[in-house]
């Protein structure tokens, strides 16, 4: 039973299609990222890979089951296995940061006391190196610190499975460094991290599998090991693929 899998997978909107017979394994436990230029559905993979877009045609299942036809506590599961870190961090407006990262508490894990949820948050702000108040609405924050919040109400609920889009944008290394870190601690608890990302040092150190994706479409699998051998493929990343 494959883990992670998307079969035959058309997407479209506003009349454009943005994927196009896409078909892949993810394998289980390994990582993932997904790149290409500008435009070409690096995102829109991760999404349908992630479950929130429902492809027009094909389907995505996660071991085994179609999750556009999971039912709600089969979507619920599934939901704590998997969480997303987006590109522009996707925080809730009208709530503050404690807020948003108490609701995957209160929905995941229903018996945890306000103690426990308070602790839990305390420890992954710690892990992401957030220092400021909780008690600020997004808007008060800048789009680093945005993604710093969006990063730890990711790694809240301690998913075995990462999406992450463009994760380190908007970052100084310092804080993009932190953030590496604790995906590389993912990794070493056998976890599952699939990304999109335009920095050719992170596919190459972090990567065990790269899906190059031109016009919406697989254009190639490559091995960590066919990166770092194949100079063609360095020059690919370097200069022009992940522009």
């Amino acid at each position: 039973m494959a883990f992670l899998e998307l079969s035959n997978v058309n997407f479209s909107a506003q009349d454009r299609v943005l994927v196009k017979n896409f078909s892949y394994q993810y394998e289980e436990g390994k990582t993932t990222a997904l790149v290409g230029p500008s435009g070409d559905g690096k995102s829109t993979v991760l999404k349908l890979s992630a479950g929130l877009l429902v492809p027009n045609k094909g389907e995505v299942s996660f071991r085994g089951k179609n999750i556009a036809h999971m039912n709600h506590k089969e979507n619920l599961e599934f939901r704590r296995e998997a969480a997303v870190v987006f590109q522009d961090s996707a925080l809730w407006a009208n709530q503050n940061l404690f807020e948003i990262l108490e609701l995957p508490l209160r929905i995941h894990f229903p018996r945890m006391t306000r103690k426990e949820r308070e602790e839990r948050i305390d420890q992954v702000l710690k892990a992401v190196g957030y220092r400021k108040e909780l008690g600020f609405r997004p808007s008060q924050l800048s789009m680093g610190e945005q993604k710093l919040i969006a990063f730890a109400r990711a790694i809240i609920c301690r998913p075995g499975l990462l999406f992450l889009d463009e994760w380190t944008e908007s970052l100084d290394d310092s804080a993009a460094q932190r953030l590496v870190r604790l995906v590389r601690r993912h990794q070493e608890e056998g976890h599952t991290v699939i990304f999109v990302s335009h920095d050719p040092r992170l596919i190459r150190s972090l990567a065990d599998h790269v899906l190059m994706i031109m016009g919406g479409e697989l254009y190639a699998k490559l091995t960590r090991d066919q990166i770092e051998s194949d100079e063609d493929i360095a020059r690919y990343l370097e200069q022009g693929i992940t522009a």
